[in-house]
C-alpha cells in the first residue's frame, strides 16, 4: 500500500481551531486539545443561548408592557386578556415597541379595549 502524506492537512485542521480559539484565555488558545474542547464547549453554549437570548427579549418586551399597561391603570394579564378579546392580535415585540415609543397611542390603545373612550 502507497504511504499517504496528509501532514498539511492536518496542520491546517489543527490551525482552524487554534485560529477560532485565538481569543481564549491561557492555554485554550496555545494547546490544541485544550482549545479543541474550549471550541466544542463553545459552540455547544453559543446554540442553547441562541435560545435563550428569545426566551429573555419575551421576558424583557413583557416587563415593558407591564410597566406601560400599570402607568394606564391597567395589568399586564387584564390587558392581553382584553386584547384577544377584541380581536386585536398584536405580538409582544410590536406591543412593547408601541409602548416605549408611542405613549400616547399605547394609552389610547388601552381606553379603547377598556370601553373607558367614547
Amino acid at each position: 500500500m502507497t504511504r499517504v502524506k496528509r501532514g498539511s492537512i492536518s496542520r491546517r485542521y489543527r490551525k482552524s481551531i487554534l485560529d477560532f480559539a485565538s481569543g481564549f484565555r491561557g492555554a485554550h488558545s496555545k494547546l490544541f486539545r485544550a482549545a479543541n474542547q474550549q471550541e466544542q464547549r463553545a459552540l455547544a453554549c453559543a446554540y442553547v443561548d441562541r435560545n435563550n437570548r428569545k426566551r429573555k427579549f419575551r421576558r424583557l418586551r413583557i416587563v415593558r408592557i407591564n410597566a406601560a399597561a400599570r402607568r394606564n391603570g391597567i395589568t399586564y394579564s387584564l390587558l392581553i386578556h382584553k386584547l384577544l378579546g377584541n380581536q386585536v392580535f398584536m405580538n409582544r415585540k410590536a406591543l412593547a415597541q408601541v409602548a416605549t415609543l408611542d405613549a400616547y397611542c399605547f394609552s389610547r390603545m388601552v381606553r379603547k379595549i377598556s370601553g373607558n373612550e367614547h
